[in-house]
């Protein structure tokens, strides 16, 4: 009988806590998400080692805290060691992997070690296949501003705060990756979907087999917690029937009038968004978010429902998302040059690029919008080339890299400048530059003072506002 692939065991299953991993070596610490996680075990006062070979400037910040750091993969990095953890991108045949297995040290995958953190903890899991970065921030700024002091890892970095934190509240708050099904390894308490798009097809190969996934991620949830699901979104939206059919407590938020917390009278501007909050139809106050777009607004209707659920007045909810700080690589501001500025921005799938691109032409208005684009995944790129050319040429000029594909080989043809032609964009609008070094001066023929550039997609570009402003 052939297993189902969405059956994955938890440590919150046994009980298992992080305390009960003993001295544990995280693998490729510098990375956004086992950084996260990393500085969560330190600050919890767990013996924690890392190894990693490149640069990352989260490390001096690991050191203070007492993270031992290895900066070479080496069988003798596992002395001492009683757990190892890592993540997707590091297989079997990583050689400290293999070392472990010799030695009959156990090797947890990333989800794992987070989900030991969360046992015994009020958790709070954000999912979905855009906007659940900023939405866990949105979560963890929310209730840290109401005294709740939240544990929390996030796949992104708070701007004043960091990707991960132990706090001595009863709330446990944390982004989970969907991409290759390890979501499925929390047991969260109140768990929050933002959307379900097309995407990850390397793992699920359609969208049934993906949204098959949410939902066991819905089923995952405590049946005495809260699901709280988009409404706008159709998969969401079935998911948000389905649940309420089966007797579970559901809150559902959109833009969409049946929407439970119900967003509208978005007015986004650079300084940020401000939006008015209905509660089943009863005006619950007007909110303001401090980073620009009505799909932002959008994602602090999850955490509404979180702070309602966690006991919060309206106005403590209010002042929470006020107070966020922004979130790195989405829509973060990284200086001027020339007289024009320059923002870093993550969205590498069409639907999220879509959004990111319309906001920051109305932050570019009246100058024009030049993005440089990194696709990130060979498959994504080739599989959605028609939807990613459509999103690039929203932007007034567009500047396209080759694809980010660690561990893929592109396909002769295949490539960026394959996606560049795509684009709908005069000529002279459009420029596929495979050259990192290339990049700035293809940037400065283009931009002009009054105009925005934004860097967007793979991990590498966020290094690039610093080339164009060197």
């Amino acid at each position: 009988m052939t297993k189902d692939p969405n059956d994955l065991a938890s440590p919150i299953d046994a009980g298992t806590t992080a305390e009960d991993l003993g001295r544990t070596l995280f693998i490729g610490v510098g990375g956004v998400g086992m950084n996260g996680l990393t500085r969560l075990y330190a600050t919890r006062g767990i013996e924690v080692s890392g190894s990693e070979t490149k640069d990352w400037p989260s490390l001096p910040e690991l050191e203070r805290l007492g993270v031992r750091l290895h900066r070479e993969h080496l069988v003798s990095n596992l002395d001492g060691i009683d757990t190892v953890v890592r993540s997707t991108a590091h297989n079997d045949q990583h050689l400290e992997v293999v070392e472990a297995r010799r030695r009959g040290i156990p090797v947890l995958h990333r989800s794992e070690a987070l989900a030991a953190a969360m046992t015994g903890r009020r958790s709070v899991v954000v999912t979905g296949t855009h906007g659940k970065t900023t939405t866990t921030a949105i979560i963890v700024q929310m209730l840290e501003h109401a005294g709740k002091d939240p544990s929390y890892v996030n796949g992104g970095e708070i701007i004043g705060a960091h990707t991960g934190a132990h706090g001595e509240g009863e709330y446990f708050v944390a982004e989970a990756d969907e991409s290759d099904r390890s979501f499925l390894r929390y047991r969260p308490e109140i768990g929050v979907v933002t959307n379900i798009d097309l995407d990850h097809l390397n793992t699920y190969g359609d969208m049934a087999s993906l949204t098959a996934a949410f939902e066991r991620f819905c089923r995952n949830t405590d049946e005495d917690g809260l699901l709280v699901l988009c409404v706008d979104d159709p998969g969401t939206a079935a998911l948000a029937e389905k649940f309420r059919d089966e007797g579970r407590t559901v809150a559902t938020y959109g833009f969409s009038e049946s929407a439970d917390i119900r967003i509208g009278e978005v007015e986004s501007h650079r300084g940020g968004v401000d939006y008015t909050v209905l509660l089943h139809g009863e005006k619950l106050g007007r909110f303001h978010l401090p980073m620009p777009g009505a799909h932002l607004a959008l994602n602090s209707g999850a955490a509404i429902a979180v702070g309602l659920h966690a006991g919060l007045e309206a106005e403590a909810i209010a002042e929470g998302i006020a107070s966020l700080g922004g979130v790195r690589r989405r829509f973060e501001k990284r200086g001027m040059v020339d007289g024009y500025q320059i923002y870093d921005e993550y969205a590498y799938h069409p639907t999220a690029m879509t959004e990111a691109i319309k906001t920051l032409k109305e932050v570019a208005a009246p100058g024009r919008l030049i993005v440089v684009f990194m696709p990130l995944r060979v498959y994504r790129t080739i599989e959605l080339r028609s939807e990613l050319a459509a999103a690039l040429a929203l932007a007034d000029r567009v500047v396209i890299m080759e694809i980010f594909a660690p561990g893929e080989t592109i396909p002769e043809g295949e490539g960026g400048e394959r996606l560049a032609e795509a684009v709908d964009l005069p000529e002279g609008h459009k420029v596929f530059v495979p050259e990192w070094d290339d990049v700035p001066a293809a940037v400065r023929a283009f931009a002009g003072e009054g105009d925005v550039v934004v860097t967007m997609g793979a991990p590498p570009i966020s290094f690039m506002p610093d080339e164009l402003m060197g």
